[in-house]
């Protein structure tokens, strides 16, 4: 593992954007900043002066926050995104070259191959699309130049020096999302200091090179979030009234039930009890509203991702490839227009 000496000698000689362009050090915030990190984390303080002043705050990551598919499209056109007959057919290659590891983190988790699929399907396009901003630049740009949300960037630029510290991770170099996801499975820093875990036994946890240890973390992260195996996400649903709900308008609701949901007029099949929790969720569909119900496990994918659109995506999506690949290479892809 690099020291933090080793580090910042490297940080010296690789970070080369012109100083026009670099973070100010100077400014009072990232001062005080740094002497937190070295209080609190017993980090470096030329080491982080060094790596914070060769960041770059770019408009491009700034301008990304601010059109997140998941709040600017409907999603007839977010879901279009996704399942498509390209996806769904390289998920299920991806699917037949990683079966085996696929069925051992399925048999010993409880998640099965349809969500961990789902998940680097939507997310990476099954770690093709892994992200192209250095993961510093989006992280520091985020943390003092986007007051929205720079305590929680600020917090994730943290985890990116422990990751370096802990991990041996050389945030110089390494890429991701503007957000500062990363990795095949696209886990912010706190996410990966939490969640992943060593699937191939090597020591390390690398969710950039080894896929053993990217669909072993993504099922630790739906197994910590309460991933309850066997159990259904999603159903489709017609109401018997009409409901005020909004395509949408897809808070779901703590301590609405089957039952409860079938009181006020909700029509639906599934094999959980009464008192089984569940949601209503109205999206906007080609045909005007869908009306989806969703579960326990639905709720753990947003966990995830907030954006009921994108837990819905990924459920899609990973059936869609479960019955590509179980179809084998000549099997249906007309799932992806299916509604």
């Amino acid at each position: 593992m690099k020291t933090l000496a080793l580090l910042a000698a490297t940080a010296a000689t690789t970070l080369t954007a012109p100083a026009a362009l670099g973070l100010d050090v100077d400014r009072p915030e990232i001062q005080a900043y740094v002497n937190e990190l070295v209080s609190e984390h017993g980090l470096d303080a030329d080491y982080l002066l060094v790596m914070l002043g060769g960041a770059t705050t770019q408009q491009s990551i700034l301008d990304a926050m601010a059109r997140p598919a998941e709040k600017t499209k409907p999603w007839k056109d977010y879901r279009a995104i996704f399942l498509t007959p390209e996806r769904i057919q390289a998920g299920a290659a991806f699917w037949q070259e990683q079966q085996t590891r696929l069925t051992q983190v399925a048999t010993r988790t409880g998640v099965p191959p349809e969500m961990l699929t789902g998940i680097v399907g939507v997310e990476t396009f099954f770690g093709a699309r892994a992200g192209r901003f250095r993961l510093l630049d989006s992280l520091a740009t985020l943390a003092f130049d986007y007051p929205p949300r720079a305590k929680f960037f600020r917090g994730e630029l943290t985890q990116l020096f422990l990751l370096a510290r802990d991990e041996g991770l050389d945030i110089g170099q390494a890429l991701g999302s503007y957000a500062g996801a990363m990795g095949a499975p696209q886990f912010i820093p706190s996410s990966y200091r939490n969640f992943a875990v060593d699937g191939d036994g090597d020591g390390k946890r690398d969710l950039f090179n080894s896929w053993d240890d990217v669909l072993a973390s993504v099922a630790n992260y739906f197994v910590v979030h309460r991933w309850r195996p066997g159990e259904p996400v999603a159903t489709r649903a017609t109401l018997v009234q009409p409901t005020d709900r909004t395509p949408g308008d897809n808070e779901l609701t703590p301590g609405s039930t089957v039952a409860g949901l079938r009181a006020r007029g909700v029509r639906f099949s599934t094999d959980l009890g009464p008192e089984a929790p569940a949601g209503l969720v109205v999206l906007e569909g080609d045909g005007g509203p869908e009306y989806w119900v969703a579960f326990h496990n639905f709720y753990v994918i947003t966990r995830y991702n907030r954006s009921t659109m994108y837990a819905l995506a990924v459920y899609q999506l990973g059936q869609a490839i479960g019955t590509a690949a179980r179809s084998g290479p000549d099997g249906p892809l007309h799932i992806a227009s299916r509604r």
